[in-house]
C-alpha cells in the first residue's frame, strides 16, 4: 500500500501487488514501448542511444545526462502531424513547450511542420530565437503579463488564448496600440477530469485555469471579447488534463465545447472557426502503462468532435492540438553516475536496497510532485547477479528525494555503475532546479553516431553568476580557500 507522496514515510512495507516487473535471470531487455526507436543493448550489456554509448556520452558530457534521440523525437512530431492533420479534417499540431524547449528543439519542430504552444515570454522568446514564424506560435498561460502580452501582440503571435475577463482587457489595449487585430481563443474550462493526477487534471471546475462554463463565465468572456476593439474571436479552447491514455474524457468535453459553439452561432450569428482540444496524450514509463495508439487516438476524437458537431447541426470547425510530453518523453532518457549503495532494512525479514545517485529531485521532481513511476536499468554492464527491490534516490537533502520509488535491480551494483532511466524527455529538464546549489544537467541530441549540445552542463561559475556578493570565479574561491587551510 502506498501513503500520499507528501507523507514523512512513504511505502514501507512492501506487498507483491505493488511491486513493478521482476526481471528474470538475464532479461534486461529495452521495452521498445518505453524506451527510445534507436536504444540498443551492446553485446557486453552497455546501452548505446542513436549510435552512442552511454558511457562515452558521460565521459564527455558529464554526469547526469540528458540524452535525446533525435530520430525518435522527428518520428513522433511527424506520427502526430499526418495522424491529427488529415485532408478531411484538418487540424493544427503544436509542440507544448513546457514539456522541454531550447532552440534545438523548437528548430526540429518547426522541420517537422508543427506550431509552438508556449506560455511564457521565456518560452517565446527561445521559439522566436529558433528562426519559428510568429504566425505558428500560439500563447497560452493563466497570469500572462502586460509586458508579454505587449511583446506578443507587437511581434504578430498568431493566437492569444485568454484565460480571464482582466486578460481579454488586456490584450485589447495591446491590440490597439500596435494597430493589430488579434485572433484569440477562449479557454473554457467545461467540467471534466480526466482520470490523471489531480495536480494535472485541468478541466474540473476547482482549478486555476479557464473560465467556467457551467458558470456563465465563458459567455461573459465570449461577450467581452467580440466586444472589445482589436480582438477576433477566432475558436475555443479546452484542455481535460495530462497523461491521459484513452479518448473518454474528450467526448463529454468536446460536446460540451460544441454545444458553447452553437450557442454563440445562435446568440450572435458568428460561426466559430477553431477548436482546439488541448494535448495531454499519455505515455508509458513502465510496462503496465497502455496508452492508445497516436492513429486511434486521433481517430476516436475526430469521431467524437464530428458526432457532437452533427447533433447540432454545426459546421466542423478546424481542430487544433498540443501534444508535448507524448512527443519528447520517450524520445529522452537521463543517465546518472552510482555514488553509493546501502542495504536498509524494514523488519518482517525485509530489505531494501538504496541506490544513490549524482542527481535527484534537482534534475526529476516529478516522483515527489506526482509520485511519478518510471523505468530505471543498469547503463553499461550486464550482470547476472539476483534482481533485489531498490529504491533509486538523489544526493539532495531531502527524504523525499527519491528518483525511481521501485525497481528490480542487479544486487551487485556498486559505486561508478551507471543507470539509465526511460522517458525522461519531458517536464524533467524544464522542470529542473539548482536545490543545494547543484549544477543543472546538461543535455545533448544524438544522431547517427553523433552527438551535440542541445544544452550545456552548468558549471561552478554558473552557481554563483548572478549572487553580486560572489566578486571571484568559482576556481578563485576554491583556490584561495586550500591556500588558507593549508596555512592553518
Amino acid at each position: 500500500m502506498r501513503a500520499h507522496p507528501a507523507g514523512p514515510r512513504h511505502g514501507d512495507v512492501l506487498t507483491p501487488h505493488a511491486l513493478p516487473y521482476r526481471p528474470q535471470g538475464g532479461d534486461r531487455d529495452l521495452d521498445a514501448s518505453i524506451w527510445p526507436i534507436t536504444a540498443s543493448r551492446t553485446p557486453s550489456g552497455e546501452i548505446e542511444i542513436g549510435g552512442c554509448r552511454v558511457s562515452d556520452l558521460v565521459a564527455e558530457f558529464g554526469s547526469p545526462l540528458f540524452v535525446i534521440d533525435e530520430r525518435d523525437f522527428r518520428s513522433r512530431a511527424a506520427a502526430f502531424k499526418a495522424a491529427y492533420d488529415v485532408p478531411e479534417m484538418p487540424a493544427d499540431v503544436y509542440y507544448a513547450a513546457k514539456a522541454f524547449l531550447a532552440t534545438t528543439i523548437a528548430r526540429w519542430v518547426d522541420e517537422e511542420g508543427l506550431g509552438i504552444d508556449v506560455s511564457t515570454g521565456g518560452e517565446m522568446l527561445v521559439a522566436l530565437q529558433a528562426g519559428v514564424d510568429p504566425q505558428r506560435i500560439l500563447f497560452h498561460g493563466n497570469n500572462k503579463s502586460v509586458s508579454e502580452i505587449d511583446r506578443a501582440v507587437s511581434v504578430g503571435i498568431g493566437r492569444i488564448v485568454v484565460d480571464s475577463l482582466t486578460e481579454i482587457d488586456r490584450v485589447s489595449v495591446a491590440a490597439v496600440a500596435h494597430g493589430r487585430d488579434v485572433e484569440v481563443l477562449v479557454r473554457v474550462t467545461v467540467g471534466v477530469e480526466a482520470h490523471t493526477h489531480e495536480y494535472i487534471a485541468t478541466a474540473h471546475e476547482d482549478q486555476k485555469f479557464g473560465l467556467s462554463l457551467a458558470g456563465g463565465a465563458a459567455n461573459t468572456a465570449i461577450e467581452r471579447v467580440l466586444a472589445a476593439p482589436g480582438l477576433r474571436l477566432k475558436g475555443l479552447h479546452s484542455h481535460i488534463g495530462s497523461q491521459i491514455f484513452d479518448a473518454a474524457g474528450f467526448e463529454v468535453a468536446a460536446a460540451r465545447v460544441v454545444g458553447l459553439a452553437a450557442h454563440i452561432r445562435s446568440e450572435h450569428q458568428i460561426v466559430v472557426d477553431e477548436l482546439n482540444l488541448g494535448g495531454g496524450m499519455g505515455i508509458a514509463y513502465v510496462p503496465n502503462d497502455d496508452p492508445l495508439d497516436v492513429k486511434d487516438m486521433a481517430t476516436s476524437i475526430r469521431d467524437i468532435v464530428r458526432d457532437a458537431c452533427s447533433r447540432v447541426d454545426l459546421p466542423i470547425p478546424r481542430l487544433a492540438f498540443e501534444p508535448g510530453r507524448a512527443i519528447v518523453g520517450p524520445s529522452g532518457i537521463t543517465v546518472y553516475e552510482v555514488g553509493t549503495v546501502k542495504d536498509v532494512a524494514l523488519g518482517h525479514d525485509q530489505e531494501r536496497q538504496y541506490v544513490s545517485v549524482d542527481g535527484g529531485m534537482s534534475d526529476n521532481i516529478r516522483t515527489a510532485l506526482y509520485d511519478a513511476d518510471y523505468t530505471v536499468v543498469p547503463a553499461t554492464r550486464a550482470s547476472s547477479a539476483e534482481s533485489v527491490i531498490s529504491r533509486v534516490v538523489g544526493k539532495h537533502c531531502e527524504s523525499g528525494d527519491i528518483v525511481v520509488r521501485d525497481a528490480w535491480l542487479p544486487a551487485d551494483l556498486h559505486p561508478g555503475d551507471l543507470l539509465a532511466v526511460a522517458a525522461t524527455g519531458a517536464y524533467c529538464r524544464s522542470m529542473a532546479s539548482q536545490y543545494n546549489y547543484l549544477p543543472r544537467p546538461g543535455v545533448v541530441a544524438v544522431q547517427n553516431g553523433n552527438a551535440s549540445v542541445v544544452l550545456r552542463r552548468e558549471s561552478d561559475d554558473d552557481l554563483i553568476r548572478l549572487d553580486p556578493g560572489a566578486q571571484r570565479s568559482s576556481e578563485q574561491i576554491w583556490m584561495a580557500a586550500a591556500n588558507e587551510g593549508g596555512a592553518r
